[in-house]
């Protein structure tokens, strides 16, 4: 007769959840193990505090429905957080117990009402985008005298052109680019997928005179940093914000608008659906998982709804004035 194993420890459930599960069984990306670390730092503080033991000596059965709950309320009134922080969490929990299930049976009934907690539903924001002439006199800001107003420049108008994430602009390399008869580059999204998005003549030729300012090999970081690392998001954010600063002298609308990376992105893809592109396309363009997320454009376009109102003629309706039948409806509409 075998013996039964016993059930691995929480800590231990935790380590092999990110290193056999994510890193080996799974390869995720690096942002992906970043988050999920993140959310259980956040996770076992909370859970030690709430049930008086250190994060090490919990145990599953402690990480219950209730205290998932807990940190989720703790998520949204003492940290600010908004629904959609709130579901990724909650996703990085699931995913652990989706795990743990399978190495401890014993504890299944934890595990069942954890993952019952179900995803807050929340208002999907109107996608904001910039207009092709903010775009333009963003990419002009930069001063070409220097060397940091030489790579902003080549950084944003790269970022346009392929309406890249940050993260995807940053993983850029030399090697990503080729300037041939049809310039283009590599880029590797979310989900580890490879696309290729062209680069127009004048891109290529901005990436083509900064070559030579860093070292031109493959490897090296299209976009580093003076010191020859990698950028990071604040890099970015930082000189996009000291663009628009000098945007704005030419381009007064720019000092209204709260301009990101992002947004950068979003611009791209209205500006292709406004120049009649196909959202399949848009949709590979971008490196989107389901095309709902490219719908969302065709939603936020105005533009598109207005030429659309333009060829429905609308209906011939006599307006006539509503007059109460009675004294005291009379009175009543009177007040």
């Amino acid at each position: 007769m075998s013996k039964v194993r016993p059930s691995p420890s929480f800590a231990t459930l935790i380590q092999d959840f990110f290193v056999e599960r994510l890193m080996d069984q799974r390869a995720v990306s690096p942002e992906t193990i970043s988050s999920y670390r993140d959310t259980f730092r956040l996770f076992l503080r909370f859970a030690s505090e709430r049930i008086g033991k250190c994060p090490s000596d919990l145990t599953l059965a402690d990480i219950d429905a209730p205290t998932v709950l807990a940190f989720l309320r703790h998520l949204e009134v003492d940290r600010h957080n908004c629904a959609r922080t709130r579901n990724v969490r909650l996703a990085a929990v699931r995913s652990f117990m989706k795990y743990a299930a399978y190495r401890d049976i014993a504890s299944m009934d934890v595990i069942q009402r954890v993952l019952a907690v179900p995803m807050k539903r929340c208002e999907k924001p109107m996608v904001g985008f910039l207009s092709r002439d903010e775009i333009q006199q963003l990419i002009s800001a930069p001063d070409p005298d220097t060397w940091f107003g030489q790579r902003d420049r080549v950084l944003l108008a790269t970022m346009y052109n392929t309406g890249a994430r940050v993260s995807e602009i940053l993983a850029l390399r030399v090697g990503d680019v080729i300037l041939g008869p049809a310039p283009f580059v590599r880029i590797l999204g979310k989900g580890r997928k490879q696309r290729t998005v062209p680069l127009w003549r004048s891109t290529a030729t901005l990436i083509k005179r900064w070559l030579p300012r860093i070292q031109d090999e493959p490897s090296q970081r299209l976009f580093p940093n003076r010191s020859g690392n990698a950028m990071t998001r604040s890099n970015v954010a930082d000189r996009l914000r000291i663009a628009v600063t000098r945007a704005k002298s030419q381009c007064p609308q720019l000092a209204k608008r709260s301009v990101s990376p992002h947004l950068v992105r979003h611009a791209t893809a209205m500006h292709l659906l406004q120049s009649g592109v196909d959202l399949s396309v848009i949709a590979l363009w971008l490196g989107h998982e389901s095309p709902s997320t490219t719908h969302g454009y065709m939603e936020a376009d105005l533009t598109m709804k207005e030429r659309a109102l333009h060829n429905i003629q609308p209906p011939h309706v006599k307006n006539r004035r509503y007059r109460p039948p009675d004294r005291l409806l009379q009175f009543l509409e009177s007040l």
